[in-house]
């Protein structure tokens, strides 16, 4: 479970999951003091070191020469678009190469962003 914080310091919002904690603020121009990622930087952010990470383990299992992978995720929020542009360092073959990039696309973030989610919210409140 991941849970936000804020108070009345303009955006800075602490994030907590566990025993882990980070700061998602906005950027200068959005009123924000730009003290961590934004929280479109954070959807970015999670997309892109999911599907690196299930590459590198993918590779790891098969035994391929994988050397290093990079991935560039872009977020259009207008129009409800994400796009990710992978490179791979390796002595790898067009096969391997093809089925990276179908494995790209099954890593559980990528496979959460790309179907229609439920999101249930709950609102408590208490006065102080």
């Amino acid at each position: 479970m991941v849970s936000a914080s804020i108070r009345k310091n303009h955006y800075e919002t602490l994030i907590t999951s566990g025993h882990k904690k980070m700061i998602v603020d906005e950027p200068l121009d959005k009123g924000g003091k730009d003290l961590g990622m934004s929280p479109m930087e954070l959807l970015a952010s999670a997309l892109a070191s999911c599907v690196a990470i299930t590459l590198r383990m993918y590779a790891d299992q098969k035994s391929w020469p994988l050397d290093q992978v990079f991935i560039e995720v872009s977020i259009d929020a207008k129009a409800y678009a994400i796009e990710k542009e992978i490179a791979l360092v390796g002595d790898l073959n067009a096969e391997q190469i093809q089925r990276l990039k179908e494995i790209a696309d099954k890593c559980p973030v990528n496979k959460m962003l790309s179907n229609a989610n439920t999101i249930n919210t709950k609102v408590s409140w208490k006065k102080l």
